[in-house]
């Protein structure tokens, strides 16, 4: 289950388990968190382990920067990695990077193939049950497959037309 938070030591010491524990505090989704803490965990062993307050931007975009050169990185990625970075320095250190000079992603975004409306129609066909009613419920809604399968009875207002969703993004 990854949806499920990690326990936290009730007084944390370590880097990462105080950091999981602000983010938390901040209310930030438990997806958002790992994300965070994946990138933040590699800036760290990008550095040979340094604490990160001993860093700064000339690190942050080392960092950002070989992720493009070294590992081909979308601009999506890239972005994602300092969304996690300007994070940790501004909410949890207080510290304002600044003008950060980088190399951004030149890769080209791709536009993602989609059904037609005729093909959606046919493969909701092909399904049965339970799993019709999600695969309908999602395609007429946007729903995401986590929204969906959270879904209570409770949650859906036949009178007014409108689904309560909790968790969402």
């Amino acid at each position: 289950m990854d949806d499920i938070p990690i326990p936290l030591p009730e007084h944390p010491v370590k880097l990462m388990h105080k950091l999981r524990a602000f983010m938390r505090s901040k209310q930030l989704a438990y997806n958002t968190e790992q994300t965070y803490c994946l990138w933040i965990a590699r800036y760290i062993r990008f550095h040979g382990m340094r604490h990160p307050q001993s860093l700064g931007a000339t690190e942050v975009d080392l960092f950002l920067s070989n992720l493009v050169l070294a590992h081909r990185a979308s601009i999506n990625t890239q972005k994602t990695a300092l969304n996690a970075l300007v994070f940790m320095y501004k909410q949890y250190f207080s510290i304002e990077l600044g003008v950060l000079n980088y190399m951004t992603s030149r890769r080209p975004q791709t536009i993602p193939i989609v059904f037609s409306h005729e093909e959606a129609l046919r493969v909701i066909a092909h399904l049965e049950g339970v799993h019709q009613m999600l695969a309908k419920l999602m395609y007429g809604s946007g729903l995401r497959v986590m929204e969906a399968v959270r879904l209570r009875v409770q949650d859906v207002d036949f009178g007014n037309g409108c689904i309560v969703v909790k968790e969402s993004k």
